[in-house]
């Protein structure tokens, strides 16, 4: 298994280089890619800083905050053509901690999506007040029956993707650039047949840096919902 870990980075000069560590410090085969949205607080020349001395590390450079989703796309090329096995993605706040990484590496040798989850047995939040556990429990139950996906954790980014699930879907017409690109990987994964596991985490909010979550990141994901609905219905009609 040769596993490359994507980290999208927006101002998380206090976080990345610890994060780097920790996670290159497991007894595991990994590579990582910081994908650096032109952070204005020099999270990109920390993490080339680090790259200089690392050869494990790469950090891909892009022009402003261009999205979520299409971050973990120039992290998936970049991955994919660096002849990566599997990919992870995860946040950089350690909101996923690194401690976590060997629990989805022992279920990706099973299942070709494995997602660090906190709503199976063991896993959880911490730190968070209740108005937002109500605001992520609504946004995955909404996920979960308005597109009828299987995993409890629908919402979580924490997650291990297999080669071929990645080269299965046409990755450029995601159609998410945020958030919501999360719901419409699973979808697609979901209705391609692969197999999907969870492992539990906690999910710690973050003690360093702001919060990149916006209300209108909410209003992406519903209409994202809305829209994949939309679209499995155009399919069934077609069909």
């Amino acid at each position: 298994m040769k596993t490359t870990v994507i980290i999208p980075t927006y101002n998380e000069r206090e976080n990345v280089v610890d994060l780097i560590s920790l996670i290159l410090a497991l007894p595991h085969d990994l590579r990582l890619i910081v994908v650096d949205d032109g952070s204005p607080d020099g999270t990109g020349r920390v993490a080339d800083q680090v790259a200089a001395q690392e050869a494990r590390l790469t950090v891909v450079h892009r022009e402003g905050k261009l999205g979520l989703g299409t971050a973990y796309l120039a992290g998936f090329r970049c991955a994919l053509a660096g002849g990566a096995t599997h990919m992870m993605t995860m946040d950089a706040d350690f909101s996923h901690h690194p401690r976590y990484i060997p629990d989805l590496l022992r279920l990706g040798e099973r299942y070709d999506l494995v997602i660090g989850s906190r709503y199976v047995p063991g896993g959880g939040t911490r730190h968070w007040h209740w108005q937002r556990v109500l605001l992520s429990w609504s946004a995955n139950q909404v996920a979960k029956h308005g597109l009828g996906l299987r995993p409890r954790d629908c919402t979580a980014g924490f997650r291990l993707y297999r080669r071929a699930v990645l080269e299965s879907i046409d990755l450029e017409s995601i159609f998410s650039d945020g958030y919501s690109f999360l719901l419409e990987m699973l979808y697609h994964v979901q209705h391609g047949h692969w197999q999907i596991g969870e492992t539990p985490i906690l999910f710690a909010d973050r003690q360093r840096g702001a919060s990149k979550i916006s209300k209108q990141e909410i209003v992406k994901a519903a209409y994202t919902v809305l829209r994949l609905r939309a679209m499995g219905a155009g399919r069934r009609l077609a069909g």
